[in-house]
């Protein structure tokens, strides 16, 4: 019997239990799935605890994102067969042995990755493209700095910024997520926590204001970022992890520049073909080895409750990593 990590209330990690879980067949739309590996985000764990500001159905199992192989297929699915290599993504049920998921969620795995890799690869990736391509516009030779550098959304920032020719400026809390930054390709790293925090970020600059700014962050660095922003700059807002920070607004005005938000999710929702294109360009890029995500650790299923709170801590250099038996 397939299990899966599920509560009927949404709490803390001790909530959640290992049960006997069985999906059932795929409905006529569905593929199902044997998943090999889930990843693990601060996102979902924040998800799970009812802490999201969109609260998931009950019971609920968590995950977003996983990576597997397909195991049966509805009867009005094209393009997927039994025994292909497969992603998926969604909004909970991946932290289990199988799942049914609809197909237009999946799609086949970049061969160059693996299970581990793929299955953190398609939200951080499709979010970090959607924000710098669609909301921030960067442009080569332009600057990036990228909070949260040696996480996931910001890891996958720094890479992708580099493929668009960008000079990018990691910014993270510890020597192994700033050793990662420059590992993704990032030309210049600064001390999150440091007091001198903006003259670093200007110096890496060449004592200019930064283009754009990734933000997965929130909290205390939001201002000081935004600060740090040149004329016409833009500041994308990814998350708050660190808390809802608060913006003066004579500071857009000041620099003529903007706060853009950046919600993947709903872009998926209101401009479906869009999002689609993005993740063909990002899944491709994948697979010629140009994007690849780090893991910093691997848990297997029944050790659930220690890898939620490892990717909740957010001190690892790296992706959280669920392995099925």
């Amino acid at each position: 019997m397939p299990r899966a990590v599920m509560a009927d209330e949404l709490g803390p990690p001790d909530r959640y239990a290992l049960v006997d879980h069985d999906p059932g067949p795929p409905s006529p739309t569905q593929v199902s799935i044997s998943i090999r590996a889930a990843g693990i985000s601060f996102v979902d764990v924040l998800t799970a605890s009812g802490g999201y500001q969109v609260k998931p159905p009950l019971p609920f199992i968590p995950g977003s994102e996983c990576a597997g192989i397909v195991s049966a297929v509805g009867s009005e699915v094209e393009g997927l067969a039994v025994g292909d290599r497969v992603v998926g993504s969604g909004w909970g049920g991946m932290f289990a042995n199988a799942a049914n998921l609809p197909a237009r969620t999946v799609r086949k795995m970049p061969a160059a990755l693996s299970f581990e890799e793929a299955a953190v690869f398609p939200v951080s990736y499709a979010t970090a493209w959607h924000a710098l391509v669609d909301r921030g516009g960067l442009k080569a030779g332009e600057t990036l700095l990228v909070l949260g550098a040696g996480g996931a959304a910001g890891y996958a920032a720094v890479q992708i910024g580099k493929h668009l020719g960008a000079r990018v400026i990691g910014s993270a809390s510890g020597d192994s997520k700033r050793a990662l930054a420059i590992a993704g390709g990032a030309d210049a790293v600064v001390d999150a926590r440091a007091d001198d925090w903006r003259e670093q970020v200007k110096t890496a600059n060449g004592g200019k204001g930064v283009d754009v700014v990734f933000d997965p962050v929130g909290g205390d660095a939001t201002d000081p970022a935004f600060r740090s922003l040149g004329w016409n700059g833009r500041h994308l807002v990814i998350g708050f992890p660190g808390g809802i920070a608060a913006l003066r607004t004579n500071l857009p005005l000041l620099k003529g520049a903007s706060l853009i938000g950046v919600d993947v999710r709903q872009f998926g929702i209101f401009e479906p073909e869009k999002s689609e294109a993005n993740r063909d360009t990002v899944f491709a890029l994948a697979a010629e080895g140009k994007l690849r995500p780090a893991i910093a650790r691997t848990y297997k299923l029944a050790e659930f409750r220690a890898a939620m709170e490892d990717a909740a801590a957010g001190k690892s250099a790296g992706r959280i990593v669920l392995v099925m038996d």
